[in-house]
């Protein structure tokens, strides 16, 4: 990916750490554009909405979740690709709220005309931001990730976690056989991702409990504003720390499924950016002349 104008001026009149620091910035407000917008959407309704308007607030969050949705698309700020991983995960992430809902496990107390099952179909979305994020973050960074565990391994982590999520209810809770699944296949595996001309590197297990941590401070803002809340929970009351480990391990299914449709950013192998750059240079001397 060409570096930003805005990174190329900071490169130019900034100490390179500082440049760093700022494409750091810029591209991780790109890659969580879709749920920054969606999550603004959630407070504004919140702070504007009045109960004798005719349009539910949770229905106008649907209506706002789509528009979004094809905005992104037709501005080329989504790849269809992009689109694809985002209806993947509405999909699953619909479904693990139909049943959370019917366990009692939180609740969504505003009434609407567009919910199922007790669920309002914008939270598909919220679930799909992630996807989003993750996948506009593998092309925006330029990731890749060294050494991957095989994709087989990666695909039966993601399924056992997500079954989980459902089984815990009658079985017992086998997270910390999953925590622990986690760090076997992926303790060796290495994030790289470019900020303008270097290469970084952050160990996978990091990423996802630094994005855990995030992902708890939005669904705060959710429960906070009474989007939903979880069962015995009080108005003003914080989602427990407990729920960082749910989305840890969440992430890993996101990520599953982001790659089940960008292989690319996989290395099976110990990787260097030197290599890549070895690899582009050798397949410049193989091309025939005149091309």
């Amino acid at each position: 990916m060409s570096p930003h104008p805005l990174e190329l001026w900071s490169l130019a009149n900034l100490p390179k750490w500082l440049a760093c620091a700022l494409s750091l910035l810029v591209r991780l407000a790109a890659s969580c554009l879709f749920a920054i917008s969606f999550l603004a959407a959630i407070l504004i309704t919140r702070a504007v909405w009045q109960a004798d308007w005719p349009l539910h607030r949770y229905d106008a969050l649907v209506i706002i979740a789509l528009g979004l949705q094809a905005l992104f698309i037709a501005t080329k700020l989504e790849t269809l690709e992009e689109a694809r991983v985002i209806l993947i995960f509405h999909l699953t992430g619909s479904m693990m709220e139909w049943f959370k809902v019917s366990a009692g496990s939180w609740a969504y107390p505003e009434p609407g005309l567009l919910k199922l099952f007790g669920v309002p179909l914008f939270t598909g979305f919220m679930y799909a931001s992630v996807g989003s994020t993750i996948a506009r973050a593998l092309r925006l960074f330029e990731i890749r990730l060294a050494p991957a565990p095989p994709y087989w391994a990666i695909a039966t982590l993601a399924v056992a976690i997500y079954v989980n999520f459902w089984s815990h209810h009658y079985l017992p809770d086998a997270r910390l056989v999953l925590f622990a699944a986690t760090l076997l296949f992926f303790g060796r595996t290495k994030l790289w991702f470019r900020l303008i001309d270097q290469w970084l590197w952050v160990p996978v297990p990091l990423v996802a409990l630094g994005a855990s941590l995030l992902l708890w401070i939005a669904e705060n803002i959710g429960t906070l504003t009474g989007t939903w809340r979880y069962s015995g929970q009080s108005a003003l009351q914080l989602v427990s720390l407990g729920k960082l480990g749910s989305w840890y391990l969440l992430l890993f299914v996101a990520f599953a499924t982001v790659t089940l449709v960008a292989r690319h950013a996989l290395r099976p192998h110990p990787w260097h950016p030197s290599d890549e750059a070895a690899q582009t240079q050798d397949n410049q001397h193989k091309r025939p002349k005149g091309q």
